[in-house]
């Protein structure tokens, strides 16, 4: 049995977050644990509540994985202070974390902003470098390489700009354009497209933290970042297109499509 963690905030209402993370986990037939950065009073029409679960606190729940259940892979997602991007880090390091697929969560899919200056500072100087892939949606990657993402070459020059200042590779998630889902992978220069089918739905809650745990898993089952990445992208089309329509604001998808 491999196993995947998943370091991210909790959605009380099963969307997004490491309620997302670890159905995704489940349906990909990984072992899932959970390193619980915050809480949040979230559900489909936005966010109404932070709180913060607190540095200590985060690395005690990473010694008890690490020291217990080595995980094959590991997915980064909502880390809103730069004191628990710190000792994330640490951590990582002290133990040796490998196949790092960090999701740099900065808005919900409501807009609801997840991170202060200050915690967005730390991501991008100390935690980003350490990942072995990073998935920026459009916005994210903005304020990544620092200028509007309009077309596919745009895509290409942000993520030469954003690769040039970490090691490992970058994928942006096309989603956010008007007339392609195309997303793209960079990997030391190298650049590789992955289509995407565009389905006409609004239902779209946790689709960042469900891509990036679909990778994470696939990573651990032993296949290539490239193949993770084609295997997590129509694992996502499928929870999509299952055309699952629950809440008032932007559903959830069907984590469960393909069981």
């Amino acid at each position: 049995m491999k196993k995947v963690l998943t370091i991210a905030g909790s959605d009380c209402s099963g969307g997004a977050g490491i309620q997302a993370d670890l159905k995704t986990m489940m349906a990909h037939g990984v072992y899932g644990m959970s390193v619980i950065t915050a809480l949040t009073a979230q559900n489909t029409t936005g966010v109404y509540g932070v709180l913060d679960a607190g540095g200590d606190f985060v690395g005690k729940q990473m010694d008890c994985v690490f020291t217990d259940i080595f995980p094959d892979s590991i997915k980064i997602g909502m880390v809103s202070n730069s004191d628990t991007i710190k000792v994330i880090a640490g951590k990582l390091k002290e133990y040796g974390g490998r196949n790092i697929v960090i999701d740099p969560v900065m808005v919900s899919t409501s807009g609801c902003a997840l991170m202060s200056p200050e915690a967005m500072d730390a991501l991008i100087g100390i935690l980003l470098p350490m990942g072995d892939v990073i998935t920026p949606n459009i916005p994210e990657a903005q304020k990544l390489c620092g200028f509007f993402i309009k077309s596919r070459d745009d895509m290409t020059r942000a993520a030469q700009v954003i690769g040039s200042n970490i090691a490992g590779s970058v994928l942006i998630k096309g989603g956010h354009l008007t007339e392609t889902a195309d997303d793209l992978l960079y990997t030391q220069g190298e650049i590789r497209w992955f289509k995407g089918e565009r389905i006409a739905t609004e239902n779209t809650h946790g689709t960042g933290c469900t891509l990036s745990s679909a990778i994470a898993s696939n990573l651990a089952l032993g296949y290539s970042l490239a193949d993770s990445v084609a295997r997590a992208k129509d694992y996502i089309t499928g929870a999509l297109r299952d055309g699952m329509n629950i809440g008032q604001g932007n559903g959830p998808l069907n984590h469960g499509w393909n069981r």
